[in-house]
């Protein structure tokens, strides 16, 4: 990550943790519980909580579920970090309505609960939120994928890979910013799958990994074997799909745009697995969180949002080597450069 975009992050948010010695925050404990922890997208969040918490001087504890989903471990999580008198939490949650008990149960014991990533829901149950625009996410690789087709756009055959049937807040955002900024009316903005659009081939889910993109992937191509647009919810997903594709000999005609913009996700881009990708930035998210902690447990400040949002944003930029007229983005080296800062 450049330095230029994390000094602009850590100047634009209303944190004050200068005052904050390392002999002070040696007794201030934290938690980060991810989805997963083999995702590399939590490996990446896992690393700059673990930074930022080192330099702090701040005991990081870390959880994590044992598929994308298990919302039971993340709940015991939370319960572990309360019994152990942690500042804060920091959570990706799998669940996003389901889990609000537990964590309202550590707020009203004094923690900090700030939520990385996918907004809980609704999004005030917890203190705040760092995380990227996912509606945007999703908005700008649908407009690159119209603009990409041209007239054809009107005749697309659409998969939408999305995360769990569930539809937690991060999967419903970027599945209907991809509709949205394809041109396509969402219906209720609100859920994934009510749209009647006869370009959508269908819906099917993918826990977030290779093997669900891959076995969606296929079972979409049974509805129709003509897809020539596929949405996925992440990176590895995408990855899934995409040997899907390649098994039917579909992999050179079908134009796969997807949300992370990590570093194998970027590499892919230039591989021509991936069209084009939403760059999230999960290091920043995670060294603000604990930023955030340690000034709670100074003197109870909590962050301010982004303003005009509920949530505080940690940026998006969409990452294609076939740059769309209209439509804002970097190339794959600038996205290498970038990865998952």
């Amino acid at each position: 990550m450049k330095r230029s975009l994390i000094s602009a992050a850590l100047g634009a948010l209303a944190l004050s943790v200068a005052g904050v010695s390392t002999a002070q925050a040696e007794t201030i404990g934290a938690c980060l519980i991810t989805k997963t922890d083999t995702n590399p997208f939590f490996v990446k969040m896992k690393e700059g909580a673990t930074a930022k918490a080192n330099e702090l001087g701040i005991e990081l504890k870390s959880y994590a579920g044992r598929i994308d989903g298990d919302s039971e471990s993340q709940v015991a999580a939370i319960e572990t970090c309360i019994a152990d008198g942690a500042k804060g939490i920091l959570l990706t949650a799998s669940d996003t309505k389901g889990i609000v008990p537990a964590v309202t149960q550590a707020r009203d014991a004094g923690l900090l609960v700030i939520a990385l990533d996918t907004p809980l829901e609704p999004i005030d149950a917890a203190d705040a939120t760092f995380a990227t625009d996912n509606f945007r996410a999703g908005e700008l690789i649908g407009q690159w994928a119209a603009a990409s087709l041209g007239d054809e756009a009107k005749n697309a055959k659409i998969g939408m890979l999305d995360l769990a049937v569930s539809q937690p807040s991060v999967g419903v955002l970027r599945d209907q910013g991809f509709l949205t900024g394809f041109g396509i009316d969402v219906k209720d903005p609100g859920k994934w799958g009510d749209e009647d659009d006869p370009r959508i081939v269908g819906n099917d889910v993918t826990a977030g990994n290779e093997e669900g993109g891959r076995t969606a992937m296929e079972n979409l191509l049974q509805k129709d074997p003509f897809i020539n647009v596929v949405y996925t919810i992440n990176e590895p997903a995408a990855a899934g799909a995409y040997e899907a594709l390649k098994a039917v000999g579909r992999e050179n005609d079908v134009l796969i745009v997807s949300v992370d913009g990590g570093c194998p996700g970027v590499q892919n881009i230039v591989d021509g697995v991936i069209g084009a990708t939403s760059q999230q930035y999960p290091l920043l998210m995670a060294s603000l969180g604990i930023e955030a902690i340690a000034a709670w447990a100074k003197d109870g400040t909590k962050p301010a949002n982004t303003a005009g949002k509920d949530f505080y944003d940690t940026g998006v930029s969409l990452v294609t080597d076939q740059p769309a007229d209209g439509v804002p983005s970097i190339d794959t080296k600038e996205g290498m450069d970038k990865c998952w800062g």
